[in-house]
């Protein structure tokens, strides 16, 4: 389809909007508006335009699996958001500094490097730097 012009959200289920809100605040993402609609459902928008909805009506069992990535069994779905930055060495800086730890960083022959965090409801964040 030649007329999709780009991601509009992402949409992240999470346990505690308060909890969600303040990680991703330390992304920089800013809160604009929820909890709203029949879900309900909260929203972020970064300044370089990416736009994450969490999805209000996770299970408040904080020892679950990310499913998708925890356990041996793999289903089928998104695994994970992958934000590209342009200088990741400030990225890890700043996750160091906000006490965000590194799960995972991938070094490809080209160059190309990405790293990954959770956040707390185990959702994957990449960050990804091109070579």
């Amino acid at each position: 389809m030649k007329q999709i012009t780009g991601i509009n959200h992402v949409g992240l289920r999470v346990r505690s909007l308060e909890t969600a809100r303040a990680f991703y605040e330390q992304l920089g993402f800013e809160f604009i508006v929820g909890p709203i609609g029949p879900e309900p459902v909260a929203v972020m928008l970064h300044p370089s335009g990416v736009n994450i909805n969490f999805i209000l009506n996770a299970t408040s069992d904080a020892s679950a699996s990310n499913v998708l990535m925890d356990i041996p069994e793999k289903h089928t779905g998104f695994t994970h958001i992958a934000l590209e930055v342009d200088d990741l060495d400030a990225v890890q800086q700043q996750l160091a500094a906000r006490e965000i730890p590194i799960t995972e960083t991938v070094e490809l022959p080209d160059g190309t490097v990405f790293i990954f965090v959770r956040d707390p409801d185990d959702n994957v964040i990449e960050f990804h730097k091109p070579a």
